[in-house]
């Protein structure tokens, strides 16, 4: 088919959906000379997302509707088969089937060794080809399932609607990109429109692993940096996934990128759980959220609105009103592990050359390691995030009255007196003893912990409730912690712990 007719097709496809259920047949009737019902179908069906049409039973196109996404959802066990079949495919086409044996398994597990001493060190990452692999290998499970459990937040309180338009800003080897399309794709004929900036050779990677995508997405690949692109348009999920820490001004992209998000779309900031990237991720919210830490006179970007006004929507929620956070900010969310990958499974395992080459007991006590401590398994799915808009919405929509509650920030003031506050629950148990969270409501300075000496029927939300829950509690001893510069807020047979919301 010539380029003029498949514009013929699609020209006459835009005016028809408007005026009635386009049949291929009919199309077929408009290009010169005629052409086959069946050849228009599939120049539909490549079409499906710009032209925001669905299929019928009976064979005709009409436009998609645009309607909230909320496929079945019940948590990540595993990465499907698929996207680790074409990952085992590119390792196989670099290095042999025999990759993860030999010189090549060395070679994968020394990258994977080095991008993991980078991120330790805060040092930049660089990605040729090789590191690439190593990275998806190790991390692309974990980042797959983290993505899924962001948007079904998103999408259970109705913030994700289809068709949807995604900018995923240093989109790596892929993993939150899979994880995303996937969940989309898990709604019945939503529509998604997926671009993603990635300079490196991890693009290389991604491309390949987006093969897969189904009829229904549409994705393009920017080989370009961050700072160097040009949003074009409204996103309605601007996604920056282990990416803030490698910026040279996160704040400042961040900056750049939100006017650009639709009206009644979200910024997803997601990072590793360790605390040099949890701390920064935070940090860079709170400058772009609260202005903390940066210049407030500063003047707009180019295109951006200096009245806009940005919420976090989710975790660290600012309960009071002109009220910012100071303190560290190291918080993370922790979800059930991941059945181990068998692609991590074989490069853990594998035969490695040089003096272990020939030796049956060395290789005998590799093979036999529990494959879920293995060093080179990751199937924690730790992260830390950041959910910001621009439409007021919280996850918890809640104004605490100052007559009945003490703001966080006031704490100094009332220790050793017991006293009510409403705080998010900002951590998963943080101790091997009595239970302890950490908690803020968004005007803290320094750390507060909730701990928890003694269980009752009236405090036990405190254990129930889930990470980004808000609590009322009634009845806390303040007290300071000297040793660890914090200030605890312990619950007892005294005290009374609600969920909000």
């Amino acid at each position: 088919m010539s380029a003029s007719e498949r514009e013929t097709i699609l020209d006459s496809a835009k005016y028809l959906r408007n005026v009635r259920p386009i049949d291929p047949e009919e199309l077929a009737n408009y290009v010169e000379g005629g052409t086959h019902p069946a050849v228009v179908r599939q120049v539909l069906r490549e079409h499906l997302v710009e032209l925001r049409l669905r299929e019928r039973e009976d064979g005709t196109f009409v436009p998609a509707p645009e309607e909230p996404i909320t496929p079945a959802f019940d948590g990540v066990e595993s990465v499907p088969r698929e996207h680790l079949d074409r990952l085992e495919g590119l390792l196989v086409e670099r290095f042999g089937p025999d990759w993860a044996d030999g010189e090549a398994g060395n070679a994968l597990r020394g990258e994977i060794r080095k991008l993991k001493e980078r991120y330790y060190r805060q040092h930049p990452v660089e990605y040729d080809y090789e590191a690439a692999l190593g990275y998806a290998l190790y991390h692309l499970p974990a980042y797959y399932a983290a993505i899924q459990y962001l948007l079904d937040e998103l999408a259970s309180a109705g913030l994700l609607s289809s068709p949807i338009r995604v900018l995923d800003v240093g989109a790596g080897v892929g993993g939150p990109a899979l994880g995303l399309l996937d969940y989309v794709g898990g709604a019945d004929e939503a529509l998604a429109e997926y671009h993603a900036i990635e300079p490196s050779a991890a693009a290389d990677v991604l491309e390949a692993l987006l093969e897969g995508a189904g009829p229904t997405v549409d994705t393009t690949i920017h080989r370009t940096s961050a700072e160097a692109f040009e949003p074009d348009g409204e996103y309605d999920l601007l996604l920056f996934a282990n990416v803030l820490i490698e910026l040279s001004d996160p704040v400042e992209v961040l900056r750049r990128y939100l006017p650009h998000l639709a009206v009644d779309g979200s910024l997803v900031a997601l990072s590793p759980a360790d605390k040099n990237t949890s701390i920064n991720l935070r940090e860079v919210e709170r400058a772009v959220v609260d202005g903390v830490g940066n210049d407030d006179g500063r003047a707009a970007d180019e295109g951006e609105d200096e009245d806009q006004a940005y919420t976090a929507y989710a975790p660290e929620l600012r309960l009071w009103p002109g009220e910012a956070p100071t303190d560290r900010g190291w918080s993370f969310d922790r979800k059930p592990d991941l059945t181990v990958p068998e692609l991590q499974r074989r490069l853990d395992e594998g035969r490695r050359a040089g003096s272990d080459s020939g030796n049956a007991n060395a290789e005998s006590v590799t093979n036999e390691r529990d494959p879920a401590t293995g060093e080179f398994v990751n199937r924690d799915v730790q992260y830390s995030y950041s959910i910001v808009r621009t439409d007021g919405r919280r996850r918890v929509d809640i104004k605490p009255s100052p007559e009945r509650f003490a703001k966080l920030a006031d704490t100094e003031s009332h220790v050793g007196e017991r006293v009510d506050c409403v705080a998010v629950k900002l951590s998963h148990s943080l101790s091997e003893g009595n239970p302890l969270f950490r908690v803020g409501d968004g005007s803290q300075s320094t750390d507060h912990y909730a701990v928890l000496t003694r269980e009752t029927s009236l405090n036990r939300a405190l254990l129930d409730a889930g990470y980004g829950d808000v609590l009322v509690l009634e009845g806390v001893l303040a007290l300071w912690n000297a040793d660890e510069g914090a200030y605890n807020l312990v619950v007892d047979e005294e005290t009374v712990v609600d969920r909000v919301g």
